[in-house]
């Protein structure tokens, strides 16, 4: 396989999983969007601060076992919780 074969090749998985990426975030954020609505629902507040700790922890501990900078990991969950947050918030307006 030539050079730009094989980078043909890696940018096919990297597409392909870019398409999971997005599709996993996608179903990840409707299952939010029913949790807060279920906490509109029940008066609940948006945000969890002890879930959210366990959950950076958790994920943390994940990166660590895939070879995957917990840094980064977790940067990407805060990012994720921000965006929930503004959806559940939303969901009691």
């Amino acid at each position: 396989m030539t050079p730009q074969e094989q980078l043909l090749h890696y940018r096919k998985s990297i597409d392909n999983f870019d398409a999971v990426l997005i599709h996993t975030l996608a179903e990840r954020f409707r299952i939010t969007k029913a949790v807060g609505t279920l906490k509109a629902s029940a008066d609940l507040p948006p945000s969890d601060p002890k879930r959210e700790e366990e959950q950076v922890e958790r994920l943390r501990r994940l990166a660590e076992h895939a070879d995957l900078d917990p840094d980064f990991a977790e940067k990407f969950l805060e990012f994720v919780i921000r965006e929930v947050i503004q959806h559940h918030k939303q969901a009691r307006s």
